[in-house]
């Protein structure tokens, strides 16, 4: 890799926290109440990191749905998924932070998860300052894989995107950052499949989240 950057930008479902166990467990029972057709678990996941309100039509591209009752069922039901099916970092994943801010890197996130619900795990990790901005779902009018949350991370804190690595998990933040102009780094471990990540050109593809020192 070699080259440094000064800033990151993470996404947050599938690259800093596994959160996959409650949130498919919500797809899967969300399908269920609705009585729509059945979905694999990699279709599923592909729905990981869009957010909730277009997640319906990106799940079911060839059948009428209305999105905002596929988001209202969901977020009825997430609730209790999140309670029985808790989210934990990835491994390696708060020491690695821990150490990039020490160093003097600033972090970011840009999540298609709503930011009370991101704050939320923040908080009760007790990292939450860590970070010098965090965009949610609810923060710009386009999601991903549309560059606007990482324009508006780059516009706000002033950062030049040549300096600033994009993280993610899925093709949706990886695009995301390429068409914003930054530098982005595919981890495999998460929601995304290797071959959609590949096909979104990322700059780097790691396996493990501290191999992200090796761009620090």
């Amino acid at each position: 890799m070699g080259k440094r950057y000064h800033n990151f930008i993470f996404d947050f479902d599938g690259t800093l926290m596994d959160t996959s166990a409650a949130i498919l467990a919500t797809i899967r029972a969300t399908i269920d109440a609705m009585g729509l057709p059945s979905r694999t678990e990699v279709q599923c996941r592909s729905i990981i990191g869009i957010r909730t309100d277009e997640a319906g039509h990106h799940l079911y591209p060839d059948v009428e749905i209305d999105d905002a009752d596929f988001a209202r069922v969901f977020r009825s039901i997430y609730p209790t998924m999140q309670e029985r099916l808790p989210a934990t970092p990835f491994e390696n994943v708060i020491e690695c932070l821990d150490n990039m801010r020490q160093s003097g890197h600033a972090l970011a996130i840009a999540s298609s998860r709503r930011r009370d619900s991101i704050f939320g795990f923040l908080n009760d990790l007790g990292i939450a300052d860590w970070f010098s901005i965090v965009i949610g779902a609810e923060d710009v009018v386009k999601g991903k894989p549309n560059p606007d949350p990482v324009l508006k991370i780059l516009d706000s804190k002033g950062w030049n995107p040549e300096d600033t690595l994009v993280v993610g998990d899925a093709d949706v933040d990886i695009l995301m950052g390429n068409v914003a102009g930054c530098d982005t780094c595919a981890v495999t471990y998460g929601n995304g499949s290797l071959s959609s990540l590949q096909g979104a050109h990322p700059t780097y593809i790691i396996d493990r989240f501290q191999a992200i020192s090796d761009v620090y």
